[in-house]
């Protein structure tokens, strides 16, 4: 299903069961974050997307956990289960020549929707639902917003999440920014902090693409970076925002992909920019790249809270939305939790490109605890010696995937989803003199553990078997397997033995 906006996604999501309606009052401080950790950690049968109704200091209710289960997280980019984001994009990628005229046809039939979806270019509309209600800036120098009656960042539902945190923050969000130079646009998903009615503080990390636009801006001595802070529309553009993506992409292409028409805009009201028409809220602003302050701390995804540094200060300049607006938040904190189903759907739709470029994956793994960058599990096709060692490097040389901090190698037979099986061969299977690797080099600037800010020792792992070709002296000894004849015989006769 295509969902045009958030509100299509909350009518689909309480038609399958997966919404609860919350109608009695709560505190967006703290109170909205333990309800959303018990759901998330809870029950599987109660992990349910939460519409509160009712938030203290605000007229403005809040979903959130909109993509905290398998299901849903699929649901909103438009699949049925998200291992069908990776076959469906192997499908277009497949670099084969196809065999025949009809899987010719199919080919290009693929290569044609994903070329009518993405669009060639962006669809600008006159008149878009989040420019129902206009607030506008009248003082720069002013800590109020124009109009009287006018929505300032204090009206909305700003979550404080954990007790230590610095402030309220933004946490589901799309940062559209361009550069400063080439205009290519990025979308990132950075957490907000907010500072007073018309300021917040704004924590692009230094890998990130928003922080590359700050660099450059400094270089090119330009005052000012434009920005726009969307909150909410389609699902599959919410989520595009998470999306590491390579530079110079535009993460809204890949949210046409996935839903299979193009995402339509409406021209910023003070900006430069282009928002996206369907969403329920938008920020527009800018940042002084050469103007910085204190951020944090921040409960993060780690389970720690990161503490505060200085980042660049976003200025609003308006303040557009829905009549009816629903605020989009999330809670991340230990895993595991709604960004962890998030990622799990970048793992997806991402091993095909994983794939292109290191043949012989077979499947990967981003487990919860390792919280998206400390742990990857990689299976693969073994041909000759240093095999896992050429895949580890392979990996910390792919975009963001130089963040990981642990990569452990496995046999293709091995299921990298099953962390007991996982576990067992890593233990069984690794000299620990010989079979690691040790490195230096960029680590994610929330690892609290590194030494150096950003750059810290990482690790691979060779849990594969070790045969002649790797120059082991002893032999490998053959693996435990009941004969097949007797697997079927027991079967056949299992309610015989009454078990």
């Amino acid at each position: 299903m295509i969902f045009r906006n958030l509100r299509d996604y909350i009518s689909a999501l309480e038609r399958c069961g997966e919404l609860v309606r919350v109608q009695a009052q709560v505190d967006p401080e703290l109170e909205i974050t333990e309800i959303t950790d018990r759901i998330s950690k809870g029950p599987m049968d109660k992990n349910k997307a939460l519409l509160f109704e009712n938030v203290k200091g605000s007229a403005i209710p809040v979903l959130i956990n909109a993509f905290g289960n398998a299901r849903r997280m699929a649901m909103a980019l438009n699949v049925d289960d998200l291992d069908d984001l990776n076959h469906n994009l192997a499908k277009v990628i497949d670099m084969r020549l196809p065999r025949g005229l009809g899987a010719t046809l199919n080919r290009a039939g693929d290569l044609f929707d994903v070329v009518r979806a993405v669009g060639l270019k962006p669809k600008i509309v006159g008149k878009a639902p989040v420019q129902d209600v206009v607030s506008i800036v009248a003082d720069p120098d002013s800590r109020s917003l124009g109009d009287s009656g006018s929505l300032g960042l204090r009206s909305l539902p700003i979550l404080k999440c954990w007790p230590l945190d610095g402030g309220r923050y933004i946490t589901l969000m799309q940062v559209i920014t361009r550069d400063p130079v080439t205009a290519v646009r990025n979308v990132g998903m950075y957490r907000l902090q907010m500072r007073d009615d018309r300021t917040l503080m704004m924590h692009w990390q230094r890998h990130k693409g928003g922080a590359e636009h700050e660099r450059v801006a400094q270089e090119a001595r330009k005052p000012q970076i434009p920005c726009a802070i969307a909150l909410g529309g389609d699902p599959a553009s919410m989520w595009c925002a998470s999306a590491p993506l390579p530079p110079n992409i535009d993460e809204y292409l890949l949210a046409g992909y996935l839903r299979g028409k193009p995402v339509e805009f409406v021209k910023c009201v003070t900006q430069p920019l282009e928002a996206p028409a369907e969403a329920e809220i938008v920020i527009e602003g800018y940042v002084d790249p050469n103007e910085h302050d204190s951020e944090g701390p921040f409960g993060d995804h780690t389970g720690f809270y990161t503490p505060a540094d200085r980042f660049p200060v976003f200025h609003v300049t308006a303040i557009t939305h829905r009549k009816d607006a629903i605020y989009p938040a999330t809670v991340v904190g230990i895993p595991p939790m709604e960004d962890y189903w998030m990622g799990k759907a970048t793992e997806r739709l991402f091993l095909p490109l994983l794939r292109l470029f290191l043949g012989e994956v077979v499947d990967y793994n981003l487990p919860a605890e390792g919280v998206f960058h400390n742990l990857v599990i990689v299976s693969i096709k073994k041909r000759f010696p240093g095999h896992a060692q050429k895949v580890m490097f392979g990996v910390w040389g792919l975009g963001l995937m130089m963040l990981a901090k642990a990569i452990v190698v496995v046999d293709a037979d091995v299921n990298v989803h099953d962390l007991r099986e996982v576990a067992w061969r890593v233990l069984g299977n690794v000299d620990w003199k010989r079979d690691v690797t040790i490195v230096e080099g960029a680590v994610d600037q929330l690892d609290h553990s590194a030494t150096h800010d950003s750059f810290g020792g990482k690790i691979g792992i060779d849990a594969t078997a070790k045969g002649p070709q790797d120059n082991h002296p002893r032999g490998w000894p053959t693996e435990i397997e009941m004969d097949s004849a007797i697997k079927d015989l027991v079967t056949r006769r299992w309610t015989e033995y009454g078990l």
